[in-house]
């Protein structure tokens, strides 16, 4: 009884067809273009996500004679979309996550900010989707009548997707999606009428909140391949990934290295606040009520590697940045802090810029490859010292994923810096894993949460090196953000 599995990422999406045993099956996987009109700005058009999403699929059922029996969908998540009910075509393109262009209503609702946060549990930053939302209500009105009058649906990407697989017969989201918006009560598990009203969204407008796991609507034969089949898992990548790396229990942490990296730490039905820069989030509902994480959200880390790639022209192919690496013991004292599109958790600072310090005539691009790994490894201890030492978590170890994850020198940079082991799974793609394992939890693929944890399997364990954690580089690091920080306020 095989799952089909749809990631819908930042940069491309990804199909899955999982087996019984988590073991993957076939694969699939198209890119679609990322849109830059403007400075800070970043979108999609949602057509080219849904065509490369058929495409993926068609390739992953291709390479395989089991047929799946359900969907499981996961998805970029904060991207504002929006979609003609009648004919599912968007009458612009999304906003993604990474756009900075609500930079001035977010400092305009500054004074929100407290009541907001106690809310939702997360930052007014440009990074959610209400802000975005606000954005298309105050910059395009004509667009926004559409919205109002009820001709337009709002959602996030998973929405959108559901919208276009059941031929637009359903329109919903999941909490992990919804958490994410500054549209959602936390403690409530609703939409909020107070948010609704601050963003100036219509909550008519806004998807019906389902469960992670079970069926929520049927795919269309005639929008998706001729398949009818469940759609019965729904989850932000974050969250799905945390559930693909079996941390079902409180304490249990995940780190996914992918565009940005996002540090998840399980706290189980509490909701756990941070006054440090980490986010409240809901992890899942699994139909018996809201599981919660605390998240650390990292804007730039793969995004910085490839940036070295297609901005600089310094390595060919973003595999090749762990060889250069190598070929220096240090990084010669050069930092680099990758604030490409701000800084994200815990320093929350969206006038923030990159900046690479201590280039000297001796500087290579191998120190420069060498530093943007520390880079990604400090970025990620920062958010594991602010769950250890604010927020009094433990993390004893570090579950790792993502596509930087196949990097065996950050992962080693990164056991060192945190002082804790980092262990990565044999398949590394568990966000994709994650909404296979909630949709077959929700037709009967597998019985429990425990039968789940049967499958996944260690790949290697980085232990780290005696010393190296409080050598200075971090120190440095630390000194090297400050000086990026508020760089266009």
């Amino acid at each position: 009884m095989p799952v089909l599995a749809i990631d819908a990422g930042t940069t491309g999406v990804t199909a899955l067809v999982v087996g019984e045993d988590g073991d993957v099956l076939s694969r699939g996987y198209r890119e679609f273009a990322q849109l830059f009109p403007r400075p800070g700005w970043v979108e999609h058009e949602p057509d080219d996500i849904w065509t490369a999403t058929v495409a993926a699929c068609r390739e992953a059922l291709a390479g395989t004679e089991d047929q799946p029996t359900c969907i499981g969908i996961t998805d970029q998540r904060e991207t504002a979309v929006l979609w003609d009910r009648r004919t599912l075509h968007s009458p612009r393109p999304a906003i993604v996550w990474q756009d900075r262009r609500t930079t001035g209503i977010c400092d305009r609702l500054r004074g929100d900010e407290e009541r907001v946060s106690q809310l939702t549990g997360l930052r007014m930053d440009p990074y959610f989707t209400g802000t975005k939302f606000a954005w298309l209500a105050e910059h395009e009105p004509r667009t926004w009548s559409g919205v109002r009058d009820g001709a337009l649906a709002l959602g996030t990407v998973d929405s959108y997707l559901i919208a276009r697989l059941t031929g637009g017969a359903r329109h919903v989201t999941d909490p992990s999606n919804a958490s994410r918006t500054l549209l959602f009560d936390l403690e409530k598990g609703a939409w909020s009428d107070e948010l609704c009203d601050l963003f100036d969204v219509p909550r008519s407008a806004l998807p019906e909140l389902v469960p992670n796991s079970g069926v929520v609507g049927t795919t269309d034969p005639d929008a998706f391949l001729g398949l009818s089949l469940p759609i019965a898992g729904i989850a932000g990548d974050q969250q799905a990934a945390l559930f693909g790396q079996a941390c079902f229990s409180p304490g249990m942490s995940k780190c996914t290295y992918g565009t940005g990296s996002f540090v998840l730490t399980n706290t189980g039905t509490t909701a756990v606040r941070s006054d440090a820069g980490l986010l409240t989030t809901v992890a899942w509902d699994l139909g018996d009520g809201l599981v919660y994480a605390l998240e650390g959200a990292i804007f730039v880390t793969g995004a910085a590697v490839q940036w070295l790639r297609d901005g600089l022209g310094l390595i060919d192919s973003a595999a090749e940045i762990e060889g250069l690496a190598r070929t220096v013991p240090d990084s010669g004292d050069v930092v680099f802090v990758p604030a490409l599109t701000g800084m994200g958790a815990p320093h929350w600072d969206p006038h923030a810029r990159g900046a690479i310090l201590g280039i000297t005539r001796g500087t290579t691009r191998a120190h420069i490859a060498r530093a943007t790994l520390e880079a990604l490894a400090f970025e990620v201890r920062d958010v594991v010292d602010v769950m250890v030492d604010e927020a009094g978590l433990s993390v004893p170890e570090l579950s790792a994923d993502g596509g930087a994850s196949a990097n065996d020198l950050l992962l080693q940079l990164q056991a060192d810096q945190l002082g804790v082991p980092v262990r990565r799974p044999v398949v590394t793609e568990t966000t994709a894993l994650g909404a296979a394992f909630l949709a077959g939890l929700g037709t009967g693929v597998w019985a429990s949460t425990d039968e789940l944890t049967q499958t996944w399997a260690l790949d290697r364990r980085f232990d780290p090196e005696p010393g190296r954690r409080d050598d200075g580089r971090h120190d440095r690091w630390k000194d090297a953000v400050g000086r990026a920080g508020h760089w266009t306020s």
